[in-house]
């Protein structure tokens, strides 16, 4: 496959498309049981007898795309020995998630939790205060009305990392990936190269080019200071419009370029660069300014064509309908853990498809973070990239057997592994644990 892919191929989307996986959320096991013809009461038994913590030591010299990231790998065992399994990462270690779930799932049955998280999705994942009653937002450079972060996204964090291993143990139960579960009939995605935040400007157009040379049909720039080698500091922006302009006389002008900054500019900056973006045929610009700022993003959706793709920093689907509604956003962004897990990711990502909207979920952090993200946008019809960290070796761990890695066409194949489509190696995690916590 040689064609190049342009920027109208990366928002295109599948405008109020069918929503084939609407009804496995109002019952996800009967649904499950469904597609191999059994009834549910026939699956094995699902009554969680087991929670855990599996502890391991990752070693010095493994590189961490998120910083810090623990070795803490969770996991929810069924009386019929079936376990799901998920990451804290870097999101909240030895806040308590053990004695959350232990307190949630023990003694209960995938098949009454599944269907309660689905029916509490509204319920647990929003502040309240940004824009009145069940907003859903938390802000990116602080939070409204002096709200912590802790109590938000802690509670979030537990109850999302408990759904995404309830899939994990219903899609193993009847031996079927999650995204066929949600309804997917896509077998792979196309993948576009993510870079890290680099130190300097000269960098970003000799990785943009090896990533193109590798096969990848597109490539992300993580702004990083924005200044070049020697000489006097540079405002970062003005940096930022160089490496731009850099990335993209590098790669050519059909291949599809995208730009975060992760919202570290104000509106005046965000206009020329958006600019810049514009001149250079650039397919999205995400998380310009803090999320918080919606007037702001509204501001320049009107003044920039090019598309504003903003999510990470929303928690939970009202907040997402709230920027819809007010004409903030032209691309939805998710992260799974600020949203509910796969659960709640679908349902955002059914939201952007009735609004004709591409959603973008957010493949970073390790081999846990790829594999949710990757069946959902397996799932979804309004999905049509894999996020690749690049280069690719960052999101490897010696206790999955699976690596994301793209084919001589530019795509990453689904996994036939149920469940989210990765496997412990046991053997693997043993030389690394350094304990399990019950």
């Amino acid at each position: 496959m040689n064609r190049q892919f342009s920027r109208r191929d990366f928002i295109s989307a599948s405008a109020l498309g069918a929503l084939a996986g609407a009804s496995v959320l109002a019952d996800p096991v009967r649904a499950a049981a469904q597609s191999v013809g059994v009834r549910p009461a026939d699956l094995p038994d699902l009554t969680i007898k087991e929670v855990k913590v599996y502890v391991a030591n990752l070693g010095p010299t493994l590189r961490r795309i998120n910083s810090p990231e623990s070795g803490e790998i969770v996991s929810l065992v069924t009386a019929s020995g079936i376990e799901g399994n998920y990451t804290l990462g870097n999101r909240v270690p030895g806040t308590g998630w053990l004695e959350y779930a232990k307190g949630v799932c023990l003694g209960k049955s995938v098949l009454d939790l599944l269907p309660a998280l689905v029916a509490s999705a509204n319920e647990r994942n929003h502040p309240t205060t940004a824009f009145g009653r069940n907003a859903g937002f938390v802000g990116g450079f602080g939070y409204p009305n002096g709200m912590r972060l802790g109590s938000i996204a802690e509670t979030n964090y537990h109850a999302a990392i408990v759904d995404v291993c309830l899939w994990d143990i219903l899609g193993k139960a009847v031996n079927r990936p999650i995204y066929k579960l949600l309804g997917g009939t896509k077998e792979r995605m196309l993948a576009y190269g993510s870079s890290q935040h680099l130190a300097t400007i000269e960098e970003f157009g000799p990785q943009a080019l090896e990533a193109k040379q590798m096969g990848l049909k597109c490539y992300k720039i993580h702004p990083g200071p924005g200044q070049h080698p020697s000489g006097l500091p540079i405002p970062a922006y003005v940096g930022h419009i160089e490496e731009i302009k850099a990335v993209r006389q590098a790669v050519g002008d059909e291949f599809t370029l995208l730009f975060d900054p992760v919202q570290r500019y104000n509106v005046f900056e965000a206009l020329r660069v958006g600019r810049a973006l514009e001149e250079y045929n650039y397919s999205s610009f995400e998380d310009p300014i803090p999320t918080s700022d919606i007037e702001g993003l509204i501001e320049l959706r009107q003044k920039l064509t090019v598309p504003i793709e903003i999510g990470e920093f929303i928690y939970g689907i009202q907040g997402y309908a709230e920027y819809i509604r007010r004409g903030a956003l032209d691309i939805v962004r998710l992260i799974s853990d600020n949203v509910g897990g796969i659960t709640g990711s679908f349902r955002v990502g059914q939201l952007a498809d009735a609004f004709g909207m591409p959603c973008t979920p957010h493949n970073w952090g390790n081999g846990f973070d790829l594999a949710v993200h990757f069946q959902l946008e397996l799932a979804l019809p309004n999905t049509f990239w894999f996020e690749m960290p690049y280069p690719p070796t960052l999101t490897d761990r010696p206790y999955l057997k699976e690596k994301f890695r793209i084919d001589k066409d530019g795509y990453v194949q689904a996994s036939k592994a149920p469940g989210l489509g990765v496997t412990l190696d046991r053997d693997a995690l043993d030389k690394m644990l350094t304990r399990i916590d019950r």
